[in-house]
């Protein structure tokens, strides 16, 4: 009896340690640094990306390689070889691999040599560090482990990434959109341009914070705008008050660039200022295409300026936004007529739920939902309304939609942008300015 109950002891033990070893409650991402295997928890791991741009950051640690656009979101960058002082592998296609991490509410990009899987193991598995086992800080070590016999150092991406005061190696953050990222200490320099080291200048900054801030990209469409801006904005401001730190300073640079009547009807001053600036048009059909409409308070004020400057002519708008809630309303919607201009009441009805546009009117304008970046098959245009769209384009997709209007547009028709946007003198000519701001390409 004694041998039996000895066995089955054993073959309880033997049991407990199989189930322990395969209930997995720990997920790692794992990879290398030179040639040795490490792991993170797969919980501060946002994503897998490669990169091979970094915006260079002045004054940085030397791990810090500069901060990365992911998806309009600026983030930075540490290399993990340089902050272990490891080998750095040769690249050969220039692209690095990065781990997108995650720590409490804020996000980081790290470079790695090479990612590797998703291993998945027990948490009692996980061995106390010790210094044998890496070539890197023990105190950013929370762990290895054994799994298919490679041994992997499990590290601290917290502790890795918790700026300490007293560690006089680590450059100082700022909060940019609720992220906190690397930044050098304030550029002692002015608008002019980058100092005698090659310190970005504070409106090179700007350039710099907005499409992280705002998705705002700085381009030749809004350039003499920026640095006008810039003049004023910087009057009695030095060091840190000349950058970007969240989304109120943003929107604080940013509070003179939207056009009047933004997502309302427009006044009776502004639809007079773009009735003024249409062309005289010779076609008895006449053919617009409103970008990002929103919510259709320009398209109809639009509508009822067109209505009133070409009499007896038949128009259609193509009236277009990626906001699908918005843009499906907009058809329906209802009014007091205490809110609509003067200029739009000959052009409505009263119902039963408040006043709407008439039905001709409505016939005028097809509301669709479309993202302006892919592909449509508007016929010949002869007016584009796109007001403060071209700026919160990536720089990229700017030109590809300038390329669009050129192309849409018939030999009189006319663009009309933000009233701080404009088009290049070089093919465009300017028909009007402020408030309303409207071009027609050069033959």
């Amino acid at each position: 009896m004694a041998i039996v109950r000895d066995l089955e002891t054993v073959n309880a033990e033997l049991q407990e340690q199989k189930e322990r070893v395969e209930n997995v409650d720990f997920k790692m991402i794992t990879f290398s640094l030179a040639g040795k295997d490490y792991g993170v928890d797969i919980m501060n791991v946002k994503e897998i990306a490669k990169a091979d741009k970094f915006t260079y950051v002045p004054n940085a640690a030397s791990y810090v390689r500069g901060v990365y656009n992911l998806r309009g979101d600026i983030i930075p960058i540490v290399d993990l070889r340089a902050f272990f002082h490891l080998p750095v592998e040769k690249n050969e296609t220039a692209f690095e691999n990065m781990l997108i991490l995650r720590i409490e509410d804020r996000v980081y990009g790290t470079i790695v040599d090479k990612i590797d899987k998703v291993v998945g193991i027990n948490s009692e598995s996980i061995q106390p560090p010790h210094p044998i086992f890496g070539d890197i800080n023990i105190k950013f070590i929370s762990g290895v482990v054994e799994k298919q016999g490679a041994l992997y150092i499990i590290l601290d991406v917290i502790r890795i990434f918790s700026v300490n005061e007293d560690d006089k190696n680590k450059p100082r953050r700022q909060e940019v959109s609720g992220d906190a990222y690397y930044m050098p200490p304030p550029v002692q320099e002015t608008a002019a341009g980058p100092d005698a080291d090659g310190a970005v200048s504070a409106l090179d900054f700007i350039r710099q914070s907005l499409p992280a801030i705002r998705h705002f990209y700085p381009s030749p469409v809004n350039e003499q705008w920026i640095r006008e801006r810039f003049t004023g904005w910087s009057i009695g401001r030095q060091g840190p008050e000349l950058q970007l730190k969240d989304t109120k300073d943003a929107d604080s640079f940013l509070a003179q660039f939207y056009s009047p009547c933004s997502g309302a009807f427009w006044n009776e001053d502004y639809a007079a200022a773009v009735k003024a600036a249409l062309p005289e048009l010779s076609s008895r059909q006449i053919q617009i295409w409103n970008v990002g409409c929103g919510k259709g308070y320009e398209t109809f004020s639009f509508a009822c300026i067109l209505k009133s400057r070409y009499q007896g002519v038949m128009f259609k708008i193509w009236a277009n936004d990626s906001d699908i809630m918005a843009i499906s309303q907009a058809p329906s919607m209802f009014f007091d007529v205490d809110e609509v201009p003067e200029y739009c009441r000959a052009y409505m009805v009263r119902g039963p739920n408040g006043y709407s546009f008439t039905q001709e009117i409505k016939d005028s304008i097809l509301f669709e939902y479309h993202d302006v970046l892919n592909d449509n098959s508007l016929p010949e245009l002869d007016l584009i309304l796109a007001r403060d769209i071209l700026s919160f384009l990536p720089v990229q997709e700017q030109e590809k939609l300038i390329v669009q209007f050129e192309e849409r547009l018939k030999s009189r028709g006319m663009v009309f942008l933000g009233q701080n946007e404009e088009l290049a003198e070089a093919e465009w000519r300017s028909v009007a300015k402020q408030p309303v701001s409207a071009f027609m390409h050069r033959e």
